[in-house]
């Protein structure tokens, strides 16, 4: 079933700062709202989307669906209290699952990457797709359009200037050939997944509105079978239209702001404003493809697992759409292909002797053990029996947070790792296997045993190659640049329940994922944040009662209205680099009282979830100055003196920012971009990757823990311990 995109109630017009109602307009789908158009430039330069980001849908209030959302959260909570973390897949408000398409003798997929037709809306109003109906005919016959790689971003695929700053609509549109038994067998359902469209967008097939989704990370679908089905043609249209606008109640949040100075600019011109440190890239970051199920199938699958001495165990809960009187068989799978538990029925637990439990990366002689849970269904239906087939990699683990430490299967844990960023030359955030290869090789040359999803969820991709190779994963929803208290109020809020209910659907099965983080940086000092922050976090807690939640802060320890209810105190500082330029000397003072301000306050282990400094490779000065290779080095060893003497106390982590240099907005404070990576953007190690590499395989050899512990070596550049 698709997810129908979320459209908040507008503001009341003339409220400062905010955004008018908008007028809509019909655009030919029968039962569907409206579509907006442009509203009129307001005086003074007022804050308003110029290209009419969301159609409006009836709904009900955005307090009331907030007071909902809340009651619901409750509800939940209530539920997971008396059944216990068995159950807490039932917790999600969204309707079906969304589990990764995977081939099995019940299942096939189609891959739609390669080259798309595509079509920027370069129109005044953006409007002239829908005026047009580009949707009711391909659209090589409605004018000029480009040859568009799928997945990547459309910025910088051109030598055109107004596509890589473009704001509004554009139009994507490929022809697929169905195999001849996907549209005669009417036992076959066949689905349309969008890995990513940034950041929202509308779907049609055949010429025929199916689904709209807002969210510029997250998986949709949508079933097509009746599109398809029964028709004298093979071939498939499907067209997909983003749009790119943020506002003050998209995840991340942003502003249009028009510029009416005409000595200065054009009529009607507009600037998008955000409160984050990236670029904006949009259009299709991940692969797009189709896939079968019989009409009676698997469609969620959740587990969890936890230990009893030295037996590993299992819980699954299995749900099944189509016909309800249908049989399940459970088995897990060890590596070598051997059965080491078996059951029945859509709910149970399975115990596995002498378990082999997923261990971090250097944690273990042999880490990130996988199981297979194979799962089958079997049917008598009218049309005569059905079976349906999936499998499952699980990873046998435990998480926990005391006063002063995170463990891993019982034992400390320590996040010695990096944060990233989805982000490369040319291919912007499209996802690019070749790319995340070297990337993950990188980070185990590194020592890097753990990342952060900042600022977004990553693709799907990306997590199962944690999985595999062991890195330990806070995963981060799309909160950043939560600057406003206009961004704090029940419109985003609601959006941010759902954001972190489609999160927690699509990751909650991987091993790797330890922790949520709800946000990076928000204005949490602000008072609204307390009530925000309280809620979000307690929904994503009844979600996943079996991982701890945080958010990442840069407030001050004294304000901070939203730290009381994280589990983990997750803390940004860039000391000696945004204040105290130069002033290496003051790094250790500065960051010591941090760290025991937050934790004297809150008594909660604390990770320095971003540090670091901006360079430019190839510039050298000594005695160090900014933007020198040697001055990053320096912030980095003066940091690592403090967390060497915090880490043997409360503090948990450290991430480095960042893995690789990345693109950002324009501006005098920025040379091509952020230059903080430890990496450059092309994956070249700056002299600071080299000190990080010898302080992280160090970490390792200390804080080895494990029933096989031997000791972990970083001999010359192999990626492996020995």
């Amino acid at each position: 079933m698709g997810t129908l995109a979320r459209s908040p109630r507008p503001r009341e017009e003339g409220a400062p700062g905010r955004c008018p109602p908008v007028p809509g307009r019909e655009w030919g789908v029968p039962s569907r709202p409206s579509l907006p158009r442009a509203p009129e430039r307001p005086p003074g330069g007022e804050v308003s989307p110029p290209a009419a980001i969301r159609p409006q849908k009836a709904g009900l209030r955005a307090a009331e669906r907030c007071a909902a959302a809340a009651a619901a959260m409750v509800s939940r909570a209530a539920a997971v209290a008396l059944l216990g973390p068995l159950l807490w897949g039932c917790g999600l408000a969204l309707q079906g699952g969304m589990l990764y398409p995977r081939e099995s003798p019940s299942r096939e997929r189609k891959e739609l990457g390669g080259l798309w037709s595509f079509r920027a809306d370069f129109s005044d109003n953006r409007q002239q797709g829908f005026a047009q109906q580009w949707y009711r005919r391909p659209l090589r016959e409605l004018g000029p359009i480009l040859d568009m790689p799928v997945p990547s971003s459309f910025n910088d695929m051109t030598q055109d200037p107004r596509l890589r700053g473009f704001v509004g609509w554009v139009w994507y549109e490929r022809e697929a050939t169905l195999p001849q038994r996907w549209i005669q067998d009417l036992g076959t359902r066949v689905v349309l997944r969008i890995g990513s469209a940034h950041y929202y967008a509308i779907v049609w097939v055949n010429g025929v509105h199916v689904a709209e989704h807002e969210g510029g990370h997250l998986p949709f679908e949508i079933d097509i079978s009746k599109l398809v089905q029964g028709r004298l043609s093979e071939i498939c249209r499907i067209t997909i239209a983003v749009n790119n606008t943020l506002t003050p109640t998209t995840l991340p949040p942003g502003t249009i702001v028009y510029k009416t100075d005409t000595s200065k600019y054009p009529k009607g011109y507009f600037v998008q404003n955000t409160n984050f440190d990236f670029f904006n890239y949009a259009g299709l970051h991940r692969p797009v493809l189709l896939y079968t199920t019989p009409t009676t199938y698997i469609d969620d699958i959740t587990v969890t697992t936890g230990l009893d001495q030295d037996t590993g165990l299992v819980n699954y809960q299995v749900s099944v759409q189509g016909d309800q009187h249908s049989q399940l068989e459970v088995r897990l799978l060890d590596e070598e292909g051997q059965v080491v538990a078996q059951g029945e029925g859509c709910l149970g637990q399975l115990q596995v002797p002498s378990a082999h439990l997923w261990w971090p990366y250097l944690m273990h002689n042999y880490p990130a053990y996988l199981y297979s849970l194979e799962v089958r269904l079997t049917a008598q239906t009218e049309a005569g029996p059905v079976s349906d087939f999936y499998t499952l990699p699980v990873g046998i683990r435990t998480v926990a947070v005391t006063q002063n430490q995170f463990l891993i299967n019982g034992k400390p844990f320590y996040f010695h790792g990096v944060n990233k960023h989805e982000d490369a030359d040319v291919r912007g955030k499209g996802f690019d296997w070749p790319l995340l290869v070297k990337d993950f090789n990188l980070l185990r040359w590194l020592g890097a045993n753990s990342f952060r999803t900042s600022h977004y969820p990553y693709a799907e991709e990306v997590m199962q190659l944690c999985d595999r190779y062991g890195i330990v994963v806070i995963d981060e929803s799309p909160g950043v640049g939560i600057a406003l208290a206009e961004n704090l109020g029940n419109t985003s809020l609601h959006h941010h329940l759902e954001v972190m209910e489609e999160l927690v659907r699509r990751d909650k099965n991987h091993p790797a994922v330890v922790m949520w983080s709800v946000a990076n940086e928000p204005a949490s000092f602000l008072k609204p944040a307390g009530y925000y922050f309280k809620t979000l976090i307690a929904h994503t807690k009844a979600l996943d009662p079996t991982r701890p939640v945080t958010y990442v802060t840069n407030s001050n320890y004294g304000v901070d209205q939203g730290a009381p209810y994280v589990d983990v105190i997750c803390v940004n500082s860039y000391y000696s680099w945004y204040h105290d330029y130069g002033h290496l000397e003051v790094i250790p003072l500065q960051l010591a009282s941090q760290f025991e301000n937050w934790y004297s306050t809150y008594q909660k282990p604390i990770i320095q979830s971003e540090y670091g400094a901006e360079t430019i490779v190839g510039f050298h000065q000594d005695p160090p100055l900014m933007f020198s290779e040697e001055y990053q080095r320096s912030v980095l060893e003066q940091y690592h003196l403090v967390l060497d003497q915090k880490r043997r106390e409360y503090v948990v982590g450290e991430l480095i920012w960042n893995f690789a240099d990345f693109m950002t907005d324009q501006s005098p404070q920025r040379a091509m971009g952020n230059r903080k990576g430890v990496f450059t953007r092309q994956r070249q190690p700056k002299s600071a990757a080299f000190v990080l590499r010898e302080r992280y395989w160090k970490i390792a050899n200390e804080s080895r823990h494990g029933p096989a512990a031997g000791t972990p070596q970083c001999l010359g550049n192999s990626l492996f311990t020995l």
